[in-house]
């Protein structure tokens, strides 16, 4: 565990590293409008030329910025937190700081300041403090996986939700949590996760947490009133931070929000369709989609010729899908397989390895020499973005299925129809093929009871790392 001073001296670091690059970027937005200032340029004019008449304001924005900054718990890193909602903390704190300076601008009524240079100047901060926060994640995470400032964490709950619980914490050792055990009044032992005992029942916590020296107690289930207020107690008295899985999590649609009313602090379930909310995902899947295509335009016209030349057969593979409402529309893909796949796939069903009505296998015999490559690192799936262009999908979303495989299943995938499917997702993430379809359901439900754009964002910015390891794809 870290010391107070060491938490403090980094938090330190943290701050002189933002105003570093708030500088840099209000000096780069400067200089690129450099005729509409009355001053020379240069990094130190910005904030300490005698010559500037604008030194307060940007003083003002550096320091505005920073504040709001601070209030949205910037300046440490909450390893549980999303890097995407992080971003999105930074996008809100620097637009309210430039909203701030323009009213102290029109209120002081400083004359002749460019307000291109708040445009440029807030665009550049966001993305300069939003990579720094990224590779800084990065880095802490590395630290962590390997052993540094890691936390023992016990778990009330050996049920469904607690087994869920520590697959997820498994998925990310850049947590660096260490689940020790269980607590349990009733079972002895976790179907999910057997390898991880159950230490013993509730009245055991204040002798389990300190023969396991535990950092961080998650309860996962929901006992009366006097056992919840004893643990918390307990931990408050042994200094034990105490998380608590919100009952009902995976059933609700829509955010969690905390507020008071008076004293009392009140957790709500919002009734809101998260998807009522999408007003910028559609602009956001065609700007992304467009750009993505004016870029890889050479290196698809790349993968067709290759295609072409392998095997016989079209370019593309295209299969009826089932969207949103259940609308049926076309999914293009690069062909990775033979011409005849549909066909042969009848002989080979018996060597279908995936549970559910997915079909797949490890070593098809069906797949091209390109294809084998293709589908490793999902290239066969590019064709998808003109899906994207066209309405039919968006960039995140659940995975569509084949319309013969999905009308095998029961109704609870029509909850997956409510929405537009996606390119990539949390399936994508998460192993690929690797998982079985029933955890694929329950992600995709997840996703979509809980949906907002920096769940999107941070699902986009885990893709591409994962996709390169090429883990989880046959």
């Amino acid at each position: 565990m870290r010391t107070r001073f060491q938490t403090t001296l980094i938090k330190f670091l943290y701050i002189f590293i933002d105003i570093l690059f708030i500088h840099l970027a209000i000096f780069l937005a400067a200089t690129l409008r450099q005729s509409t200032l009355p001053f020379s340029i240069n990094f130190s004019s910005i904030y300490f030329a005698r010559e500037n008449p604008y030194q307060f304001i940007f003083v003002f924005w550096t320091v505005t910025t920073i504040l709001f900054l601070k209030s949205k718990s910037l300046y440490q890193t909450k390893r549980e937190v999303l890097e995407g909602f992080e971003i999105g903390s930074i996008i809100k704190s620097v637009s309210i700081a430039t909203l701030i300076v323009i009213v102290v601008l029109y209120g002081l009524k400083i004359p002749d300041f460019p307000r291109s240079i708040l445009l440029i100047g807030s665009g550049l901060i966001v993305i300069f403090l939003s990579i720094w926060r990224v590779c800084k994640r990065l880095f802490v995470e590395y630290i962590v996986s390997r052993g540094y400032n890691n936390l023992n964490a016990l778990i009330i709950g050996a049920g469904r939700v607690g087994g869920a619980l520590v697959e997820e914490i498994r998925k990310k050792p850049g947590l660096g949590i260490r689940v020790v055990g269980f607590l349990d009044d009733f079972k002895t032992e976790c179907e999910e996760h057997p390898d991880i005992k159950i230490l013993g029942k509730i009245p055991d916590f204040k002798e389990i947490t300190r023969k396991e020296f535990v950092n961080k107690v998650f309860i996962t289930v929901h006992h009366d009133s006097e056992v919840f207020l004893r643990l918390l107690e307990q931990a408050r008295v042994l200094n034990i931070a105490v998380r608590v899985v919100p009952q009902g999590f995976d059933l609700v649609s829509g955010e969690f929000a905390k507020y008071n009313i008076g004293f009392i602090p009140i957790l709500e379930y919002s009734e809101e369709t998260p998807f009522r909310k999408q007003v910028g995902k559609r602009i956001f899947d065609f700007i992304m989609t467009l750009l993505g295509l004016v870029l890889l335009l050479p290196f698809i016209i790349m993968i067709a010729v290759m295609i072409k030349m392998d095997s016989p057969g079209p370019i593309m593979y295209v299969s009826k899908r089932y969207g949103r409402g259940g609308r049926i529309f076309n999914m293009y893909k690069f062909r990775s397989m033979c011409f005849d796949a549909d066909r042969i796939k009848d002989q080979l069903k018996e060597r279908n390895e995936v549970d559910g009505p997915i079909f797949k296998i490890k070593k098809d015999p069906r797949i091209t020499r390109n294809g084998l490559i293709l589908r490793k690192y999902s290239l066969d799936e590019l064709p998808q973005l003109i899906n994207v262009l066209r309405g039919d999908m968006s960039l995140v979303g659940p995975r569509p299925l084949p319309i013969d495989q999905i009308e095998k299943e029961d109704f609870k995938q029509l909850k997956r129809l409510e929405v537009k499917p996606g390119i990539t997702g949390l399936w994508q993430i998460r192993g690929r093929s690797d998982i079985s379809f029933s955890r694929l359901l329950r992600w995709d439900i997840w996703y979509i009871n809980n949906w907002s754009f920096w769940l999107d964002l941070n699902i986009l910015m885990q893709t591409f790392p994962v996709v390169i390891k090429a883990k989880g794809a046959y």
